[in-house]
């Protein structure tokens, strides 16, 4: 990747599997269950990209979770030990002018409390 991390998070070299299907599931709710599969599918064979966590936050225009949030909690305790986390999972609402976190959304917030200019890896359809 092009870009430097400005922070002490690691990122999985891709999206761990199991993701996909939390990706669909939390899509199904948003679309019909043809495009949430379609979606995911695209996300598949996407590539891999950066954003700063802040300009995710801005463009979900989702509030942050805080520290008392149980999977917020184990994230950041990954954080601390070096354990990587795997990439989230984004899809463009056009519609709506924003980013839609298929999956991810826990991971944004623990490493935003680190560091809100940290580089995310995510794919991005």
């Amino acid at each position: 990747m092009a870009k430097q991390k400005e922070s002490n998070v690691e990122w999985f070299e891709d999206v761990e599997e199991h993701n996909f299907p939390a990706a669909e599931s939390y899509l199904s709710l948003l679309y019909p269950k043809v495009e949430a599969e379609r979606l995911v599918a695209e996300l598949r064979k996407a590539e891999l990209t950066e954003f700063k966590a802040k300009d995710i936050f801005r463009a979900s225009q989702l509030s942050l979770l805080g520290v008392s949030n149980s999977h917020v909690e184990r994230d950041r305790r990954k954080i601390k030990k070096g354990v990587p986390l795997s990439p989230l999972l984004l899809v463009r609402d056009a519609a709506h002018r924003g980013v839609v976190i298929a999956d991810g959304y826990h991971r944004l917030c623990a490493v935003y409390e680190f560091e809100e200019n940290c580089w995310i890896r995510c794919k991005i359809v």
